[in-house]
């Protein structure tokens, strides 16, 4: 498992029935996890004293039950700065077991010696994006949804990366990635991290089950003649690891290099377990 331990803002204090506690900066938010399925004594205090609550619904959904949290507040993870705010279906704007990956690409790029080109697909509020271009890589970040990208914008500027070389697009990313294959543009590195299901901007059904290997087959076609790194994360139960490497291993079998899949996780401090947040694999030269 790939543990993203090198959070000092952020931490998983503890997990029970179906939910988890968490410090997020000086915020504690309780807030449902499937993955949770034990049902320990809740010792910790912020079981009772919560900045903020999010309640799973059994008709689905759920809503924020708020005691004491700003509209909006920043926490930090080494150079980058993240601008947090709850919002539909119990997120906050950033998955942090995915400092993992963010750590893992970031030495690459910081040591291939030459320019790198990264296209970031279902880029959200732009973790892996910053991390990227903090590394010293040009990025292409797409997302679907305006109201993302714009709040990428933001953990950009919030970062000082706001001069960093990234292009904001908002577009369909399976269209987009079409386009690019016609305009013959090519990159070192490709990250996506797909919904299970979605929309895109003019409607378009998004199934992970059904819309992933397609994808990877046109993303393939991006690469260029030395890519550095390939990297999908799923949250998606029926992508194990296996799937993701076998898949990832299928495409790019061409091009040599190393394939590894594993599950990422949080640390969880009251009692020194790991939490299990989805799975990645990961294609590198």
């Amino acid at each position: 498992m790939w543990i993203a331990d090198g959070w000092k803002d952020y931490e998983v204090i503890d997990t029970s029935a179906g939910e988890k506690l968490e410090r997020w900066g000086d915020y504690i938010l309780v807030r449902p996890d499937p993955q949770v399925i034990w049902n320990t004594p809740r010792k910790e205090r912020g079981w009772k004293h919560p900045n903020a609550h999010y309640h799973r619904s059994k008709r689905g959904g759920g809503e924020w039950e708020f005691f004491d949290l700003p509209e909006q507040w920043s926490i930090h993870y080494k150079s980058l700065t993240f601008q947090l705010k709850p919002f539909s279906f119990k997120h906050t704007g950033l998955f942090p077991e995915q400092a993992a990956n963010w750590d893992w690409f970031s030495e690459k790029i910081k040591t291939a010696g030459r320019p790198v080109k990264v296209l970031n697909l279902f880029a959200y509020t732009g973790g892996a994006t910053l991390a990227a271009a903090a590394a010293g890589a040009s990025v292409t970040h797409v997302d679907a949804s305006k109201g993302m990208v714009g709040w990428a914008k933001e953990n950009a500027r919030a970062s000082a990366l706001e001069s960093a070389p990234v292009r904001w697009i908002v577009d369909d990313c399976v269209k987009f990635v079409e386009r690019e294959i016609r305009r013959g543009n090519h990159y070192d590195a490709i990250i996506m991290d797909p919904p299970s299901y979605g929309r895109g901007p003019k409607g378009e059904i998004w199934k992970i089950e059904d819309a992933i290997y397609p994808l990877v087959q046109l993303c393939a076609k991006l690469l260029s003649d030395e890519p550095l790194f390939f990297l999908i994360n799923s949250y998606t139960t029926g992508l194990a690891p296996a799937v993701l490497s076998y898949m990832i291993a299928t495409e790019l079998k061409s091009l040599g290099g190393h394939v590894d899949a594993q599950e990422v996780g949080l640390p969880v401090s009251s009692n020194g377990l790991v939490l299990p947040c989805g799975a990645s694999g990961r294609w590198e030269r």
